[in-house]
Protein backbone atom coordinates (compact mmCIF):
# COMPACT_ATOMS: atom_id res chain seq x y z
CA UNK A 1 0.00 0.00 0.00
CA UNK A 2 1.31 3.43 -0.88
CA UNK A 3 1.13 6.52 1.29
CA UNK A 4 -2.11 7.76 -0.26
CA UNK A 5 -4.86 10.16 0.72
CA UNK A 6 -8.51 9.29 0.76
CA UNK A 7 -11.83 10.87 1.72
CA UNK A 8 -14.32 9.01 3.89
CA UNK A 9 -18.09 9.55 3.74
CA UNK A 10 -19.83 7.71 6.56
CA UNK A 11 -23.29 7.74 8.06
CA UNK A 12 -26.14 5.56 9.28
CA UNK A 13 -28.39 3.71 6.88
CA UNK A 14 -30.73 5.97 4.83
CA UNK A 15 -28.76 9.12 5.67
CA UNK A 16 -28.12 10.05 2.04
CA UNK A 17 -24.56 8.80 1.55
CA UNK A 18 -25.14 7.59 -2.02
CA UNK A 19 -26.57 10.92 -3.22
CA UNK A 20 -23.71 12.82 -1.60
CA UNK A 21 -21.13 10.45 -3.09
CA UNK A 22 -22.46 10.91 -6.63
CA UNK A 23 -22.54 14.66 -6.13
CA UNK A 24 -18.85 14.55 -5.18
CA UNK A 25 -18.11 12.37 -8.21
CA UNK A 26 -19.66 14.96 -10.52
CA UNK A 27 -17.19 17.59 -9.33
CA UNK A 28 -14.03 15.60 -8.70
CA UNK A 29 -12.13 12.72 -10.29
CA UNK A 30 -12.90 9.98 -7.78
CA UNK A 31 -13.38 6.24 -7.62
CA UNK A 32 -15.70 4.91 -4.93
CA UNK A 33 -14.70 2.16 -2.51
CA UNK A 34 -17.73 0.70 -0.76
CA UNK A 35 -17.44 0.44 3.03
CA UNK A 36 -20.47 -1.81 3.43
CA UNK A 37 -20.51 -5.39 4.66
CA UNK A 38 -23.78 -6.14 2.79
CA UNK A 39 -22.98 -4.66 -0.62
CA UNK A 40 -20.16 -7.18 -1.08
CA UNK A 41 -22.75 -9.92 -1.73
CA UNK A 42 -24.02 -10.79 -5.20
CA UNK A 43 -27.74 -11.32 -5.63
CA UNK A 44 -28.59 -9.10 -2.66
CA UNK A 45 -29.50 -5.89 -4.46
CA UNK A 46 -32.90 -4.64 -3.32
CA UNK A 47 -32.59 -5.27 0.41
CA UNK A 48 -29.15 -3.67 0.60
CA UNK A 49 -30.18 -0.53 -1.37
CA UNK A 50 -27.31 -1.33 -3.73
CA UNK A 51 -26.61 1.32 -6.39
CA UNK A 52 -28.26 0.50 -9.69
CA UNK A 53 -26.33 -0.95 -12.62
CA UNK A 54 -26.51 2.48 -14.28
CA UNK A 55 -25.12 4.19 -11.17
CA UNK A 56 -22.34 1.62 -10.83
CA UNK A 57 -21.40 2.20 -14.44
CA UNK A 58 -21.40 5.99 -14.13
CA UNK A 59 -18.61 6.10 -11.53
CA UNK A 60 -15.98 3.38 -10.91
CA UNK A 61 -17.03 1.36 -7.83
CA UNK A 62 -15.08 -1.21 -5.86
CA UNK A 63 -15.90 -3.92 -3.26
CA UNK A 64 -19.46 -4.38 -4.52
CA UNK A 65 -20.66 -7.80 -5.74
CA UNK A 66 -17.37 -9.48 -4.85
CA UNK A 67 -18.73 -12.35 -2.74
CA UNK A 68 -21.29 -15.09 -3.09
CA UNK A 69 -23.69 -14.95 -0.11
CA UNK A 70 -22.40 -18.38 0.93
CA UNK A 71 -18.99 -16.95 1.80
CA UNK A 72 -18.21 -14.47 4.57
CA UNK A 73 -16.18 -11.28 4.16
CA UNK A 74 -14.13 -10.04 7.10
CA UNK A 75 -12.81 -6.70 8.34
CA UNK A 76 -9.29 -8.01 7.77
CA UNK A 77 -10.11 -8.72 4.11
CA UNK A 78 -11.62 -5.26 3.80
CA UNK A 79 -8.49 -3.57 5.16
CA UNK A 80 -6.31 -5.53 2.74
CA UNK A 81 -8.59 -4.90 -0.24
CA UNK A 82 -9.22 -1.23 0.54
CA UNK A 83 -5.53 -0.59 1.12
CA UNK A 84 -4.62 -2.08 -2.25
CA UNK A 85 -7.39 -0.15 -3.99
CA UNK A 86 -6.44 3.16 -2.37
CA UNK A 87 -2.96 2.80 -3.80
CA UNK A 88 -4.23 1.71 -7.22
CA UNK A 89 -6.73 4.57 -7.49
CA UNK A 90 -4.15 7.14 -6.41
CA UNK A 91 -1.73 5.76 -9.00
CA UNK A 92 -4.38 6.45 -11.65
CA UNK A 93 -4.42 10.08 -10.57
CA UNK A 94 -7.83 9.86 -8.94
CA UNK A 95 -9.02 10.33 -5.37
CA UNK A 96 -10.28 7.29 -3.41
CA UNK A 97 -13.72 8.07 -1.93
CA UNK A 98 -14.66 5.55 0.75
CA UNK A 99 -18.42 5.48 1.27
CA UNK A 100 -20.52 3.37 3.60
CA UNK A 101 -22.01 2.61 6.97
CA UNK A 102 -20.01 -0.37 8.22
CA UNK A 103 -18.20 1.50 10.96
CA UNK A 104 -16.10 -1.51 11.94
CA UNK A 105 -14.49 -1.35 8.50
CA UNK A 106 -13.72 2.36 8.86
CA UNK A 107 -12.30 1.77 12.33
CA UNK A 108 -10.18 -1.15 11.15
CA UNK A 109 -8.74 0.93 8.31
CA UNK A 110 -8.06 3.97 10.52
CA UNK A 111 -6.84 2.22 13.64
CA UNK A 112 -5.56 -1.11 12.40
CA UNK A 113 -6.85 -4.53 13.37
CA UNK A 114 -7.11 -5.79 16.92
CA UNK A 115 -4.65 -8.46 18.00
CA UNK A 116 -7.27 -10.66 19.60
CA UNK A 117 -7.75 -14.42 19.88
CA UNK A 118 -8.58 -16.36 16.75
CA UNK A 119 -11.86 -18.18 16.34
CA UNK A 120 -12.30 -21.30 18.46
CA UNK A 121 -14.79 -23.67 16.77
CA UNK A 122 -15.34 -25.72 19.93
CA UNK A 123 -16.30 -22.74 22.06
CA UNK A 124 -18.43 -21.33 19.24
CA UNK A 125 -20.33 -24.61 19.01
CA UNK A 126 -20.75 -24.57 22.79
CA UNK A 127 -22.27 -21.09 22.60
CA UNK A 128 -24.66 -22.17 19.85
CA UNK A 129 -25.94 -24.96 22.11
CA UNK A 130 -26.38 -22.55 25.00
CA UNK A 131 -28.23 -20.11 22.77
CA UNK A 132 -30.57 -22.84 21.57
CA UNK A 133 -31.44 -23.59 25.19
CA UNK A 134 -31.56 -20.09 26.70
CA UNK A 135 -31.88 -17.70 23.77
CA UNK A 136 -29.50 -14.99 22.56
CA UNK A 137 -30.96 -12.29 24.88
CA UNK A 138 -29.84 -14.44 27.83
CA UNK A 139 -26.33 -14.69 26.40
CA UNK A 140 -26.40 -10.95 25.79
CA UNK A 141 -27.19 -10.50 29.50
CA UNK A 142 -24.25 -12.77 30.33
CA UNK A 143 -22.02 -10.68 28.08
CA UNK A 144 -23.13 -7.54 29.92
CA UNK A 145 -21.71 -8.97 33.16
CA UNK A 146 -18.24 -9.55 31.69
CA UNK A 147 -18.06 -6.87 28.99
CA UNK A 148 -20.59 -4.11 29.58
CA UNK A 149 -19.00 -1.85 26.96
CA UNK A 150 -19.45 -4.33 24.12
CA UNK A 151 -22.89 -5.44 25.29
CA UNK A 152 -24.11 -1.83 25.30
CA UNK A 153 -23.54 -1.46 21.56
CA UNK A 154 -25.04 -4.82 20.56
CA UNK A 155 -28.65 -5.77 20.06
CA UNK A 156 -29.79 -8.62 22.38
CA UNK A 157 -30.46 -10.65 19.22
CA UNK A 158 -27.19 -9.92 17.43
CA UNK A 159 -26.16 -13.55 17.67
CA UNK A 160 -23.05 -13.29 15.51
CA UNK A 161 -21.41 -10.51 17.52
CA UNK A 162 -22.59 -11.73 20.92
CA UNK A 163 -21.12 -15.13 20.13
CA UNK A 164 -17.81 -13.62 19.06
CA UNK A 165 -17.58 -11.39 22.16
CA UNK A 166 -18.28 -14.29 24.54
CA UNK A 167 -15.90 -16.50 22.58
CA UNK A 168 -13.09 -13.95 22.99
CA UNK A 169 -13.75 -13.71 26.71
CA UNK A 170 -13.83 -17.48 27.24
CA UNK A 171 -10.64 -17.97 25.23
CA UNK A 172 -8.62 -15.13 26.74
CA UNK A 173 -10.30 -14.23 30.01
CA UNK A 174 -10.39 -10.64 28.75
CA UNK A 175 -13.36 -8.74 27.28
CA UNK A 176 -13.53 -7.85 23.61
CA UNK A 177 -13.54 -4.16 24.59
CA UNK A 178 -10.11 -4.64 26.18
CA UNK A 179 -8.62 -5.52 22.81
CA UNK A 180 -10.43 -2.62 21.13
CA UNK A 181 -9.19 -0.16 23.76
CA UNK A 182 -5.66 -1.57 23.60
CA UNK A 183 -5.69 -1.11 19.85
CA UNK A 184 -7.07 2.44 20.09
CA UNK A 185 -3.71 3.61 21.43
CA UNK A 186 -2.15 2.62 18.11
CA UNK A 187 -4.07 5.06 15.92
CA UNK A 188 -3.13 4.86 12.25
CA UNK A 189 -1.26 1.67 13.09
CA UNK A 190 -0.37 -1.47 11.18
CA UNK A 191 -1.53 -1.54 7.59
CA UNK A 192 -3.53 1.67 8.02
CA UNK A 193 -0.31 3.56 8.83
CA UNK A 194 0.43 3.75 5.12
CA UNK A 195 -2.75 5.63 4.23
CA UNK A 196 -4.31 8.72 5.70
CA UNK A 197 -7.81 10.10 5.59
CA UNK A 198 -7.83 13.61 4.19
CA UNK A 199 -11.19 14.02 5.91
CA UNK A 200 -13.91 11.80 7.35
CA UNK A 201 -17.27 13.41 6.68
CA UNK A 202 -20.11 11.97 8.74
CA UNK A 203 -23.78 12.40 7.85
CA UNK A 204 -25.65 12.41 11.15
CA UNK A 205 -29.29 13.41 11.83
CA UNK A 206 -30.21 16.25 14.13
CA UNK A 207 -33.72 14.81 14.37
CA UNK A 208 -33.94 11.04 14.67
CA UNK A 209 -37.55 11.10 13.51
CA UNK A 210 -36.37 12.37 10.11
CA UNK A 211 -34.11 9.32 9.76
CA UNK A 212 -36.85 6.99 11.00
CA UNK A 213 -39.21 8.31 8.32
CA UNK A 214 -36.54 7.82 5.65
CA UNK A 215 -35.97 4.26 6.83
CA UNK A 216 -39.69 3.48 6.60
CA UNK A 217 -40.02 5.04 3.15
CA UNK A 218 -37.01 3.15 1.87
CA UNK A 219 -38.23 -0.19 3.16
CA UNK A 220 -41.63 0.37 1.55
CA UNK A 221 -39.83 1.09 -1.71
CA UNK A 222 -37.85 -2.13 -1.30
CA UNK A 223 -41.03 -4.13 -0.84
CA UNK A 224 -42.54 -2.51 -3.93
CA UNK A 225 -39.38 -3.31 -5.91
CA UNK A 226 -39.65 -7.03 -5.16
CA UNK A 227 -37.58 -7.54 -2.01
CA UNK A 228 -39.50 -10.65 -0.95
CA UNK A 229 -38.96 -12.23 -4.37
CA UNK A 230 -35.25 -11.56 -3.95
CA UNK A 231 -35.23 -13.35 -0.59
CA UNK A 232 -37.26 -16.24 -1.99
CA UNK A 233 -34.74 -16.64 -4.81
CA UNK A 234 -31.90 -16.78 -2.30
CA UNK A 235 -33.74 -19.42 -0.25
CA UNK A 236 -34.48 -21.43 -3.38
CA UNK A 237 -30.76 -21.94 -3.99
CA UNK A 238 -30.78 -24.53 -1.22
CA UNK A 239 -27.25 -23.86 0.06
CA UNK A 240 -27.92 -20.75 2.13
CA UNK A 241 -29.15 -20.70 5.72
CA UNK A 242 -30.08 -18.00 8.27
CA UNK A 243 -26.85 -18.34 10.27
CA UNK A 244 -24.67 -17.06 7.43
CA UNK A 245 -23.39 -13.49 7.83
CA UNK A 246 -25.07 -12.56 4.53
CA UNK A 247 -28.46 -13.77 5.68
CA UNK A 248 -28.05 -11.99 9.02
CA UNK A 249 -28.14 -8.64 7.24
CA UNK A 250 -30.98 -6.44 8.43
CA UNK A 251 -34.13 -7.15 6.46
CA UNK A 252 -32.96 -10.45 5.04
CA UNK A 253 -32.93 -12.06 8.47
CA UNK A 254 -36.46 -10.89 9.26
CA UNK A 255 -37.76 -11.85 5.81
CA UNK A 256 -36.24 -15.33 6.14
CA UNK A 257 -37.90 -15.77 9.54
CA UNK A 258 -41.26 -14.61 8.19
CA UNK A 259 -41.03 -17.10 5.31
CA UNK A 260 -40.17 -19.79 7.86
CA UNK A 261 -43.35 -18.92 9.74
CA UNK A 262 -41.51 -17.66 12.83
CA UNK A 263 -43.92 -14.73 12.92
CA UNK A 264 -46.88 -13.63 10.75
CA UNK A 265 -46.02 -12.05 7.41
CA UNK A 266 -48.22 -9.10 8.42
CA UNK A 267 -45.60 -8.19 11.04
CA UNK A 268 -42.67 -8.18 8.60
CA UNK A 269 -42.74 -4.47 7.75
CA UNK A 270 -42.74 -3.34 11.37
CA UNK A 271 -40.02 -5.80 12.36
CA UNK A 272 -37.74 -4.79 9.48
CA UNK A 273 -38.21 -1.08 10.12
CA UNK A 274 -37.54 -1.55 13.84
CA UNK A 275 -34.40 -3.61 13.16
CA UNK A 276 -33.15 -0.99 10.70
CA UNK A 277 -33.72 1.76 13.27
CA UNK A 278 -31.69 -0.23 15.78
CA UNK A 279 -28.92 -0.63 13.21
CA UNK A 280 -28.91 3.13 12.60
CA UNK A 281 -28.70 3.76 16.34
CA UNK A 282 -25.63 1.53 16.62
CA UNK A 283 -24.05 3.16 13.58
CA UNK A 284 -24.47 6.61 15.12
CA UNK A 285 -22.91 5.37 18.37
CA UNK A 286 -19.89 4.16 16.38
CA UNK A 287 -19.64 7.48 14.55
CA UNK A 288 -19.62 9.49 17.74
CA UNK A 289 -16.63 7.51 18.96
CA UNK A 290 -14.57 8.53 15.92
CA UNK A 291 -12.22 11.44 16.60
CA UNK A 292 -11.66 14.23 14.10
CA UNK A 293 -14.77 13.49 12.08
CA UNK A 294 -16.53 16.38 10.36
CA UNK A 295 -20.28 16.23 10.99
CA UNK A 296 -22.85 17.31 8.43
CA UNK A 297 -26.52 17.24 9.45
CA UNK A 298 -28.03 14.84 6.94
CA UNK A 299 -31.51 16.23 7.62
CA UNK A 300 -30.46 19.78 6.69
CA UNK A 301 -31.98 20.98 3.38
CA UNK A 302 -28.50 21.76 2.05
CA UNK A 303 -26.75 18.63 3.38
CA UNK A 304 -25.31 17.61 0.00
CA UNK A 305 -24.03 21.14 -0.63
CA UNK A 306 -22.41 21.16 2.81
CA UNK A 307 -20.60 17.93 1.93
CA UNK A 308 -19.45 19.43 -1.35
CA UNK A 309 -18.23 22.56 0.46
CA UNK A 310 -16.16 20.43 2.86
CA UNK A 311 -14.60 18.54 -0.04
CA UNK A 312 -13.97 21.77 -1.98
CA UNK A 313 -11.78 23.11 0.82
CA UNK A 314 -9.39 20.21 0.25
CA UNK A 315 -6.80 19.94 -2.47
CA UNK A 316 -8.53 17.02 -4.14
CA UNK A 317 -8.84 18.06 -7.77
Amino acid sequence: MTNSRWIGLAGPTASGKTAAAFAIAKQHAVEIISVDSALVYRGMDIGTAKPTAQELASVPHHLINIRDPLHAYSAAEFVADAGRLIGDIAARGKLPLLVGGTMLYFKALLDGLDDMPKADPAIRAELEVEAALKGWPALHAELATVDAITAARLSPNDSQRISRALEVFRVSGKPLSFFHQQNATKTIAGSARQTRAEVLICLEPQDRSWLHERIAQRFDAMLAAGFMDEVKALRARGDLHPDLPSMRCVGYRQAWEALDGTFPMAELRDKCIFATRQLAKRQITWLRSMPNRQVVACDAPDAVQQVLDRVATLEVS
